[in-house]
């Protein structure tokens, strides 16, 4: 069975994110969507609440599972089985970042790294844009999966009464 994991902190994930899953999905047998815990850093959501969303978001993708991770990715691929991490680029600065990361994986592990382009429609979209413009009242609407933009908004509310 090929396998693939696309790692990401998916706060929230972004139509950038799904498109990029979606393509993955269709050639690999089996996709995990890994979301990687940072305990360095405060989310806006919960791992548990990026983990509903994503099962949610790709329940029309019957080889596609969410799954959770704090440590070195390859790890994760290697108790896991998984030959094949994929990631998208929006830019060229992603793709420095990338390649150096691709390059210190397969020196780490063998495990490839497969760099996909963006849709260019998403190129823009990133996650912390997507909090900023929402916290300020922005429309984000078109940005993200749907049930991602009734939490964020959701989330953003309680925010913002709170203080």
């Amino acid at each position: 069975m090929r396998r693939a994991v696309c790692p990401g902190s998916y706060d929230p994930a972004t139509n950038g994110h799904l498109d990029i899953i979606e393509r993955v999905s269709t050639l690999f047998d089996e996709v995990v969507v890994a979301v990687l815990i940072n305990k360095s850093k405060k989310g806006l959501f919960s791992i548990e609440e990026r983990m509903e969303m994503l099962v949610e978001t790709t329940a029309h993708l019957p080889n596609v599972r969410v799954d959770s991770w704090h440590g070195l990715l390859v790890d994760y691929c290697r108790q896991h089985e998984i030959a094949a991490i994929t990631k998208g680029l929006r830019s060229v600065s992603d793709f420095d970042y990338e390649l150096q990361m691709a390059q210190m994986n397969r020196e780490l592990s063998g495990v490839e790294t497969l760099l996909m382009s963006n849709n260019p429609t998403y190129g823009f979209v990133s996650s912390s844009l997507v909090k900023e413009i929402a916290t300020y009242g922005g429309d984000v609407k078109n940005l993200v999966p749907g049930v991602v933009f009734e939490r964020l908004m959701a989330r953003v509310g309680e925010r913002n009464s709170n203080g």
